[in-house]
């Protein structure tokens, strides 16, 4: 990712670059423990840790939720602690950009297959084949 480091900066201004590196933690740590909640954690856990890597997710403030996720996860709210599963393009205070709706459904979906689970709550899925 960093070799060319120009090729994911120009995409909103660096969060491309992030959101791929969290989205690897987030789904490896989703199916190393098979728990959602977990993953999205990975995922936010990365954010905040490249934020104080390169000062800055990307800008416009579209990295709002990737900075105020970790204290939403845990949140029994269910407008700001939805389960991962659930998030959709519609989830409140969220700008669902640059692959963040994709990520969080790869996120969610692979700590179900990490369990083997016959199917997968999703909006764009009802039923998971095997």
């Amino acid at each position: 990712v960093e070799e060319y480091p120009t090729a994911l900066e120009s995409h909103f201004g660096g969060s491309q670059r992030a959101s791929v590196l969290a989205a690897a933690s987030g789904i490896t740590t989703s199916l190393a423990t098979c728990n959602s909640n977990a993953g999205l954690n990975g995922w936010y856990l990365s954010m905040l840790m490249h934020k104080e890597g390169w000062s800055r997710l990307g800008f416009f403030g579209y990295d709002l939720q990737d900075q105020c996720g970790s204290a939403n996860s845990m949140s029994i709210r269910p407008d700001e602690g939805l389960l991962g599963e659930l998030r959709g393009p519609n989830y409140p205070n969220y700008a669902m950009n640059v692959g963040h709706q994709g990520e969080y459904a790869a996120i969610g979906g692979a700590a179900h297959i990490a369990r083997g689970d016959a199917w997968t709550l999703s909006p764009l899925m009802k039923y998971h084949v095997r």
